[in-house]
């Protein structure tokens, strides 16, 4: 039986000039998707230990770049800050997905599992997708509120995508 797989992440990033010579001292900066607010990334996957920002590439053009659960902005300029590339939406995390709350009757807000700057957060009840800034508002990356009580019962689920 064939197994599902999935192509392995680089272990370290490493970028190039438009000669193909390693990017020495090239600069990577990262943002919440959409701004130009910092994101921070971290040197190693416990993430403990924050990236400078802009991240300076080493000798060989490469850098230790681990990511939070959100969506950035990643944007690449030499060392003279000249930008060779900007690239918007980078997601980290498909589709995880939280455990569902069951509403009590009338319930309007709701704590949800922190998804991110720049992520874009889904809510579903009762299996139905809800709309932003029509069914329900995002206070914070952390509290869902909804513009109408929920029956006793229903269960919220949101996901970050």
């Amino acid at each position: 039986m064939a197994q599902i797989v999935t192509l392995t992440p680089s272990p370290k990033m490493q970028f190039f000039t438009a000669a193909g010579v390693p990017l020495v001292g090239g600069k990577l900066f990262t943002y919440a998707s959409g701004t130009t607010v910092p994101l921070a990334t971290y040197t190693d996957s416990t993430g403990n230990t924050a990236n400078a920002n802009p991240i300076i590439l080493d000798s060989r053009g490469e850098a230790n770049v681990w990511v939070g659960p959100s969506r950035y902005t990643f944007l690449l300029k030499d060392s003279l800050d000249n930008l060779i590339w900007s690239v918007d939406g980078v997601n980290t995390i498909q589709g995880v997905q939280s455990t569902a709350i069951v509403a009590a009757e009338g319930q309007t807000v709701f704590t949800v599992p922190e998804y991110g700057l720049g992520g874009y957060l889904m809510v579903i009840v009762n299996g139905l997708v809800k709309e932003f800034n029509y069914d329900y508002t995002e206070t914070n990356t952390t509290t869902i509120t909804f513009g109408t009580g929920l029956t006793a019962g229903q269960r919220v689920v949101t996901r970050m995508l």
